[in-house]
């Protein structure tokens, strides 16, 4: 009888370790890793020096722990081509007349008028008439040359006006002049916003090492393919990582989302990827049409949701734990009992793309297809080649 009993425990203890052994998740990567003279190929062949930018590309990928298998490298290789053709310091057309424009557009309402006029006429007298800054703007053909050029306009006149009301301002925002009025927001090979590297700063650096940093090869790779993959979306195809590449992380399943709740409130609205609105770099205080739809939607359900609570819910949009909120699945939940099927995780946000370095206005759908093309060129080449 005890040798029974044993043996049933002893049966029952094997059984119990693989029935964990097969729910347990294996995150060993199941598709090949390529080395940096295989990411080489992958390049577009009119890229000089392939395999300078191949090592820099595989050593970004162990810093940040990323699998180097062909749809990670193809997805980091379509956004670098499409954003600098494997440029670290891309030149941009007409750079210093747009980005005079876009200076001026910006200087009142940074520094106030009077200082407005000051800066203006600074920059069409100094450091001289014949060579003042707006020609010397004019001139420049890269985005650090200019970005350079601008930090040397903002030490002239910080250091020559001496005007007492840039130091308060300075002291009141905690940002230095430059970085208030620096029409150059987006650098380097992989145009990566100035705010995202900076919030993820790879060494302890000043804002001008930081962007000194980002016109590198190696650092404007390591920043870029940071914004590009280090989140994780359970996105179907990468189209949508490039549109929230685009228009903001996580904002293709954001904008499924607001479709959904427009479908169920019958309200339109801006199926953008944004669910709050934002104001000098965080969340407003308004509120915006998407939240507003939400609280009269979840006010009428069975167990009613707070303003409070989907305010709290909406905050975490730009995390992937957003999905876990009771906001989040409760519409869900409220689809799926409308439409009786499954809703859809991602669409493509319906945003438009303005900036000084463009020629005209374009969309996040024009932006992700085209590097959606240069997605599927990389994998052909890479089925070509048998990696």
């Amino acid at each position: 009888m005890t040798t029974l009993t044993t043996l049933s425990k002893t049966a029952m203890a094997v059984v119990a370790l693989l029935t964990l052994s097969a729910c347990q998740k294996d995150d060993t990567p199941s598709t090949p890793t390529l080395s940096a003279k295989q990411i080489a190929k992958l390049i577009p062949s009119r890229v000089k020096n392939r395999q300078s930018w191949a090592g820099d590309i595989e050593r970004v990928f162990d810093e940040l722990k990323l699998h180097k298998d062909k749809q990670n490298l193809c997805t980091v290789i379509a956004v670098i081509d499409q954003e600098s053709n494997f440029h670290a310091n891309p030149s941009v057309p007409n750079l210093g007349e747009a980005s005079l424009k876009e200076i001026d557009s910006r200087l009142e309402s940074k520094l106030g008028k009077q200082l407005a006029g000051v800066f203006r006429t600074m920059l069409a007298t100094k450091p001289s008439k014949d060579n003042n800054f707006v020609k010397q703007i004019k001139a420049v053909k890269t985005e650090k040359e200019l970005d350079e050029l601008y930090q040397a306009i903002f030490d002239y006149f910080t250091t020559t006006y001496k005007v007492s009301g840039v130091n308060s301002l300075t002291k009141l925002t905690g940002e230095a002049l430059d970085e208030r009025l620096n029409p150059i927001t987006t650098l380097g090979s992989m145009q990566v916003h100035i705010n995202y590297a900076k919030a993820h700063r790879r060494a302890n650096m000043t804002d001008r090492t930081l962007r000194a940093d980002l016109y590198g090869q190696y650092g404007g790779l390591y920043y870029g393919i940071h914004r590009l993959m280090k989140y994780k979306a359970d996105y179907d195809k990468p189209l949508y990582r490039f549109a929230d590449y685009n228009s903001g992380i996580y904002s293709s399943r954001n904008a499924a989302f607001q479709q959904r709740v427009a479908t169920l409130t019958g309200k339109k609205l801006a199926i953008d990827g944004d669910l709050l609105l934002y104001s000098g770099g965080g969340v407003s205080d308004k509120v915006g049409q998407t939240e507003q739809a939400l609280i009269a939607l979840l006010a009428t359900t069975p167990t009613p949701m707070s303003d409070k609570q989907i305010r709290s819910d909406l905050k975490k949009e730009k995390k992937q734990s957003f999905e876990s909120t009771q906001t989040y699945q409760e519409v869900n939940r409220l689809f799926e009992a409308k439409r009786g099927k499954k809703p859809s995780y991602a669409i493509m946000p319906q945003v438009t793309i303005s900036g000084p370095k463009l020629s005209q206005d374009y969309n996040t759908n024009w932006f992700a297809t085209r590097v959606d093309k240069r997605y599927q060129t990389c994998m052909s080449t890479a089925k070509q080649l048998k990696l």
